[in-house]
This record gives C-alpha cells, structure tokens and sequence, in this order.
C-alpha cells in the first residue's frame, strides 16, 4: 500500500534533481511540464516523508524503553511508545483512505467529447444544451475552455464536439460525467405533446503531459486545409484548419475552431496527446478493454448514467440514486450538488473496499 507513496516521494526528489540541471531548467516547456508533476506530486510525497519520521521516532523510543534501567524513565519510555504506535497507525490509515478515494488523473486538465445518441435531431438538440452546460459550469469553476472541432446540424443541434477545460483538478470533478445522458421531455416540434426520449454521450478524456506520452515528430502526418462550416460551407480562406494523423496507432485528430493555424495545431495536439495517454493506459491495463468505449457506451437508452426530465423538473443519476430538482439551474451550470454526492459515494465504496480487505 505505502509503496505507492514511497514511488511518488522518490520520483518528487528525482524532479528536484532534474530541475536543478540546467539543460533541463533551460527548456521552458519540460521544466514547466516536471513543475506541474511535482505539484500534484507533493502533497503524497510529504505525507509518506511524515510516516517516515514517525516511523524513525518509534523505533528510538522503543529501543530507549528497552535500555531504559529507571523505572520512571522507562514508564515514560513506555507512554511514549504507545502514543507514537497510535499516531502512526491514525496516519497510516490517513494514508490507505487517501489512496483508494484518490486517482493518479484527478488534478489533470481534460478534453471533452459530446456526441447525439439516439433520437435524431432532438438528440443533437439535447447533446448541443450538454456543451453549454460543461462550457457554464467551467466558466462558474474559473476554468479555462477551448473548443477543439465543433459540427452542428442544419437546425442548430450538434453533430459532435470537443473541447479542452484547463484548470485545478478538472478530471477530479468531471471523470463521473462520462456516459450515456437521456432526456425526456416534449420536443419544440411535436404537435401532440408527446414525451420523447433521447441520449447523448460524453466522454472525459485526461489530458497528458508532454512527460506522460513521448511522441516522435517522425510518428505524424500533419494536414492543413481550409475551415467548413454548416454544409460544406468554408468559414475562411485561409489552411488555418489542421489534421494530425499518428501514424503507429493511426489515431487521428483535426480542430478548425480557432482562426490561427498555430492555435489549431496547438489545441490538436492536446488532444493527441489525451488520445495517446487513454491509449497507452489502456493497454497498461488489460482488465479495461477500451477506456472511452466503457465510458460512453453505445448512446442505447438503456445505458443510461443519468436522466433529465423535463416534465418533472428533476435530474436523476441512476449510478447513485440522487436526484435534484432544479433542472433550469443544472442546464446552466450549477453541477456543484451532483459533483459532490458522485465523490462522496466514491469514497464511501473506495473506503468500503478497505474495510472488507481488512477483515
């Protein structure tokens, strides 16, 4: 259990150690990149340098009760023993609890992938009010967001979108959005008043450091070409567009939203680099088949992770039984209460886990 602490603390002295060279601290982009591992870092590598002294003081008091000829030094010896054994043990388990409700992905930025499911052009309706939720709830956390590629229907919907939120612990509060979303509710064009149901899928992909993926300028195939809009229509003139194929895993990924080629090729970059992490992880861990596959399912209404029901007022995660009764402020980004209720249950089951193992 503790050597996952001792690796964090070991690999924190290790970033120390590379900072202070100077062919590292001379490249802003990796020293920036180590600074950024190092903080997320800390806080683990502090805590088993504190289980470390606490370990280093019970063993001298153990050793001076035993030595000890006075009997009064020895019983002190002795209190002194047992309050360090609980002390330890208290952080010991501080520790254990903080491994299992914790990721080594939570503090990590992330790109946001929202697709329609079934139900047609209410569905692309439904995955279009999905991207203003996240890009609302960002702006209410002080993220920072941008769009990547986005497509739209012909009646205002959404094709597909993605989109990077930079910020502090994003992938913490966002990992639980991943799934199948359903609606219910009467669409603006059905005459009879009749409910429909409807899906959209959202994937949360954590975004990578350039020290998480090494990739080879040799490995991409880079393509600019001209930004379409809405039915082939082209938003400029210019090849500020840009496509990168990487060429091992044939993953492909292109953004035309910002005007600059530059920042184009910046922001697919990013997204590359989250599409590689997702796949090196992946095949890292054999029990998970595909990680964005089992995040969103197939879009069927019967995957769905949480339901939003018009007619009712009420948002209802399925995963956790909780549902809220304010869909018009959920819709503009007040996803606080939800957030909190997917941590607090992922806790409980992580600190459950413990227990059973335990006994």
């Amino acid at each position: 259990m503790f050597e996952e602490f001792r690796r964090k603390a070991d690999r924190v002295d290790e970033i120390d150690r590379l900072l202070s060279d100077p062919a590292v601290s001379s490249d802003p982009a990796r020293a920036s990149a180590l600074m950024k591992e190092r903080a997320r870092l800390s806080k683990w590598a502090a805590k088993f340098r504190e289980l470390e002294k606490h370990q280093k003081h019970l063993a001298e008091a153990q050793k001076l009760a035993a030595e000890e000829g006075d009997a009064g030094m020895r019983s002190m010896a002795e209190q002194e023993v047992r309050e360090l054994r609980e002390s330890t043990a208290a952080l010991q388990l501080e520790m254990e609890e903080e491994l299992l409700s914790s990721d080594t992905d939570t503090a990590r930025s992330v790109i946001v992938e929202i697709r329609p499911g079934v139900g047609g052009d209410e569905a692309a309706l439904f995955a279009q009010e999905l991207l203003q939720m996240y890009l609302k709830y960002a702006k209410r956390k002080g993220w920072t967001t941008d769009l990547i590629e986005v497509v739209n229907t012909a009646l205002g919907g959404l094709n597909y979108a993605t989109f990077s939120i930079e910020g502090e612990d994003v992938y913490k509060h966002l990992r639980f959005e991943s799934g199948t979303h359903r609606v219910q509710r009467v669409p603006a064009t059905e005459a009879s008043g009749r409910v429909h149901t409807s899906t959209a899928t959202v994937a949360i992909l954590p975004q990578a450091e350039d020290v998480d993926v090494a990739i080879n300028d040799k490995d991409l195939r880079i393509d600019t070409y001209s930004a379409g809009g809405p039915g082939g229509q082209h938003v400029n003139k210019t090849q500020s567009a840009v496509r990168i194929t990487h060429i091992p895993t044939n993953i492909v990924v292109q953004c035309q939203d910002q005007r600059s080629q530059i920042r184009n090729r910046d922001l697919a970059m990013r997204w590359l680099r989250a599409k590689l992490y997702e796949y090196e992880q992946t095949k890292q861990k054999k029990a998970m088949s595909d990680l964005r596959r089992s995040q969103i399912g197939s879009g069927d209404r019967s995957e769905k992770i949480r339901t939003y029901h018009f007619k009712d007022n009420r948002i209802t995660d399925h995963r956790i039984g909780f549902s809220i009764h304010d869909l018009a402020g959920f819709m503009e980004g007040d996803l606080d209460e939800m957030v909190a209720k997917l941590l607090e249950a992922d806790r409980a089951e992580k600190l459950k886990a413990l227990g059973a193992r335990k006994s």
